[in-house]
């Protein structure tokens, strides 16, 4: 299989090479490939793939609150772009989005049919992404995720580590819920949701859901800092508005096609299982 990776060399990029190096892969990122740019279109379409997966994003919430005008180029804009390169060269697309296109008042976790209302210019920027993506193909995968992290990622887990290196209390969110996800889970759950052609929306995340302050409970635990003081606060001031309980349930792969991922502490405990080895 002929495959195009945007984002190539973001922490779920990295992880899709690994999961995917039995294909022929053409790798796209900054700085020689720019999404925002119209060009883009016809370089993915020259290498005439069966497959785009584009996990390139904007992905930083309260970066995006700053500069809603970036955050629509690279998010919604820049999927236009990859979306038109699908059209060009027949291609299927797959395209990342996230938890944060609910708005995280549902009170349980949100289904693939729930209906998105983002609070938030990253989640209304991702979702003009999804729309796109609707509106121009009739083959396409949309895989909402939440949480990621990895090795070498600048995600939660690797902040509330530096913290913890240098302060012996910490303080974090309780009314905060989602879906911890492993970013080499996902990429291997994609890796066999591309294996059908059955088109559509999909939650693709660690089972189970935590607040903030839970997660970083269970970071300190498995990284041996349990002596680091944790406090549970209800607030912490950001630019950003986040949806408050944006959990999401796989429920389409994982009854359509029987593809799960493993608890989110268990992924989490392999994290750092990776890093020692």
């Amino acid at each position: 299989m002929r495959v195009v990776v945007t984002g190539a060399g973001g922490q779920l990029g990295r992880s899709l090479q690994r999961v995917l190096s039995e294909s022929d892969l053409f790798l796209v990122d900054l700085p020689e490939h720019d999404v925002t740019e119209s060009r883009i279109a016809g370089t993915i379409a020259e290498f005439q793939p069966d497959l785009v997966i584009h996990a390139a994003a904007m992905t930083d919430v309260d970066g995006c609150e700053r500069d809603p005008d970036s955050a629509f180029k690279v998010n919604a804009v820049g999927t236009r772009n990859v979306a038109d390169a699908c059209r060009l060269c027949d291609a299927a697309l797959l395209y990342v989005s996230t938890d944060y296109v609910f708005d995280g008042t549902k009170g349980e976790p949100y289904l693939e049919l729930d209906e998105p209302n983002p609070v938030c210019v990253y989640g209304r920027s991702k979702l003009a992404g999804e729309l796109f993506v609707r509106d121009l193909l009739s083959r396409f995968y949309i895989v909402r995720t939440a949480w990621l992290y990895a090795q070498g990622g600048n995600n939660f887990v690797a902040k509330i580590l530096a913290l913890a290196a240098h302060r012996d209390e910490l303080s974090v969110v309780t009314t905060e819920v989602g879906s911890p996800t492993y970013a080499p889970d996902l990429a291997a759950a994609i890796a066999l949701l591309i294996e059908y052609p059955l088109y559509g929306t999909y939650h693709l995340v660690n089972e189970g859901s935590c607040s903030r302050f839970e997660f970083a409970e269970r970071i300190l635990e498995f990284a041996g800092k349990s002596r680091v003081a944790l406090h549970g606060v209800q607030h912490y001031e950001r630019l950003a508005t986040v949806p408050a309980n944006a959990a999401l349930r796989n429920f389409s792969a994982s009854t359509q096609l029987g593809i799960t991922l493993r608890p989110w502490q268990e992924a989490l405990r392999a994290y750092f299982d990776d890093v020692d080895n």
